[in-house]
């Protein structure tokens, strides 16, 4: 009923998956193409220590990466394929860049220095936690992608999620899997937190098809 009075999709803003310059202050539903990436792929990662993951990703992972003449078409992200939810959750994530063309073959395994946290990320690399990095191709799926932008501080992420799952329902559609969320701002150690933007991307079906 509410499905057929709301708009559909929209084309994707040029550049996509970048959303360009100004936030997206409304939920949007846009009809994407998928999107060639290179990730960190890791399966079972503790939510309260997953900044280890993103810090030996981007420190030791992707300058290995760049180091090889391929460049990022856009911001970095982490896509969620599953997340459990309460005080232990744990995630099974990707953490990577865009391309403007599918990744031939995936990177040797980088090795993990000792860096804190970096070790609690079990399924790291697609193997045991230490035994480095391995960077694989990847893709952020087609389809009819709900998003919007987040502007604070990463504390405040959650509440951003459920304004977007709120403008779902609302749109008479229901989520899907997986979602993700674009890190706009590079974060700096004296920067404003309430300055940093993340895009946020969750596709979407009618609620009637299969989840």
């Amino acid at each position: 009923m509410s499905s057929s009075s709301s708009p559909g999709p929209t084309p994707p803003p040029p550049g996509y998956p970048d959303l360009g310059p100004e936030p997206v202050t409304e939920v949007r539903i846009i009809a994407a193409p998928a999107v060639p990436t290179a990730v960190v792929r890791a399966a079972g990662v503790r939510m309260s220590s997953i900044a280890g993951l993103f810090d030996a990703a981007f420190g030791q992972a992707f300058p290995e990466l760049f180091a090889r003449g391929i460049t990022p078409a856009g911001p970095p992200f982490a896509l969620y394929t599953r997340l459990t939810e309460g005080p232990d959750a744990v995630a099974d994530v990707e953490i990577g860049f865009p391309l403007g063309e599918r990744l031939a073959a995936p990177l040797a395994a980088v090795p993990a220095h000792d860096e804190p946290g970096a070790g609690d990320a079990p399924g790291a690399g697609d193997g045991p936690a230490g035994d480095g990095l391995r960077i694989v191709p990847s893709e952020l799926p087609a389809g009819d992608i709900a998003v919007m932008s987040h502007v604070g501080g990463y504390d405040a992420l959650g509440e951003a999620w459920g304004r977007l799952m709120a403008g779902i329902g609302g749109s008479g559609r229901a989520p899907g899997m997986p979602f993700w969320e674009c890190y706009v701002t590079e974060p700096r150690p004296d920067m404003d937190p309430a300055t940093l933007r993340t895009d946020l991307y969750c596709p979407t079906r009618q609620p009637d098809d299969a989840a």
